[in-house]
């Protein structure tokens, strides 16, 4: 059976509490949906939530919330989503493409300081944390511009984020020992510079998943202030409690889930140090995630994808599904991100991978063309 390169991490847990939804009299959003904001607050430590049906609703009401003006420009990485141009042209202003540091795939300081020098329009900056890498926020947020954070697929970056599983905390309340507080006692808190609001995606392929949705939160007050202003969206705009059950779950077993992704990302990592290909690197200020498992390849993709296929593991272009993978950006204006859609490959990487699959996709990468 061949093996995908993105599976959502669904098991009982998550289908018993979307069919619980199910027999509900309600579904659509209600009190389950009203769980899934009170439980990400808890991990998030924001102010103040909408949970929207899309990451689309999302993006849209926050570039509406920073109020700007027709034809005004907003900076955005060449490697976002397909769907930010569509959205920012919906809005009547104009997308300015942002190149990304070679070495992480993310856009920087510096790159949003030549995209904003190419045109004077630019008045904000959406920063998508492609593949998962979080770049340096708070170097961007000196810059001076309003930002919309787009963290869909980078939670867990933040200690906070990374709950202790239920199984290492009944190993450490059952031993003799130690003390359990010991044994459970988080890692402090990394440092995190939020933007002025923040989208985390809940969709197939997002780190957490909800089916389908979004949360757009405010760490602070004066913008969870601006949030409270669409309080009172059409029932439409809302999660429906059936998503927001699944994303409660989600939100519960993340700390397994990461733990498990780590180590599955830790056996690659030693088979690719072993290869010519090269591997992204996450700055020291936050922890990665191994939401998935990218190499910027030295030899041509189709090769890798050919090899993989005999093996029947599947390899994915990382890229193809953003604005310079569609062919939506001006080549000569990213250089760096025109490159990198054409040579990053991804291989699978989730949780519920068994041990013989993850030794075949090991065995994959240690053996590439």
């Amino acid at each position: 059976m061949k093996i995908e390169v993105y599976s959502p991490t669904i098991r009982r847990k998550e289908m018993d509490a979307v069919l619980t939804a199910l027999v509900e009299d309600k579904i659509g959003p209600g009190e389950h949906t009203q769980h899934l904001v009170q439980i990400a607050k808890e991990r998030l430590k924001f102010d103040y939530s909408l949970a929207l049906r899309s990451p689309v609703i999302a993006l849209s009401l926050a570039l509406k919330s920073l109020n700007l003006e027709d034809g005004q420009g907003v900076i955005i990485s060449a490697l976002s989503p397909g769907y930010y141009k569509q959205v920012i042209e919906d809005l009547r202003l104009v997308p300015i493409y942002a190149d990304v540091l070679p070495s992480s795939a993310s856009i920087g300081p510096e790159t949003i300081e030549a995209a904003r020098s190419r045109q004077a329009s630019a008045r904000c900056v959406v920063v998508h944390h492609t593949l998962g890498f979080v770049p340096d926020m708070a170097a961007i947020l000196d810059l001076g511009l309003p930002v919309i954070d787009d963290r869909s697929q980078s939670y867990g970056a933040l200690s906070a984020e990374r709950p202790v599983p239920a199984s290492i905390v009944a190993a450490a309340e059952s031993s003799a020992e130690a003390p359990a507080v010991q044994a459970v006692e988080p890692a402090p808190e990394t440092p995190y510079s939020p933007g002025a609001l923040t989208i985390l995606g809940l969709e197939e392929k997002d780190l957490l998943t909800a089916g389908g949705g979004a949360l757009l939160y405010a760490m602070n007050r004066r913008e969870a202030g601006v949030l409270r202003n669409y309080a009172e969206l059409l029932p439409e705009y809302g999660l429906p409690d059936m998503n927001a059950a699944m994303g409660v779950v989600q939100f519960r077993e993340a700390g397994k889930n990461l733990e498990k992704r780590k180590e599955i990302a830790k056996i690659y990592a030693q088979a690719s140090q072993r290869t010519r290909h090269k591997r992204f690197v996450q700055n020291d200020i936050y922890e990665y995630n191994n939401y998935v498992f990218p190499l910027i390849l030295e030899t041509g993709m189709k090769d890798v994808k050919a090899y993989a296929k005999k093996k029947d593991i599947a390899v994915e272009s990382a890229l193809e599904d953003t604005l310079m993978g569609a062919g939506l950006v001006p080549t000569e204006d990213c250089p760096e991100s025109y490159s990198l859609s054409l040579r990053t490959a991804l291989f699978p990487l989730y949780p519920r991978l068994s041990g013989a699959e993850i030794e075949k996709v090991s065995k994959l990468i240690l053996t590439l063309p």
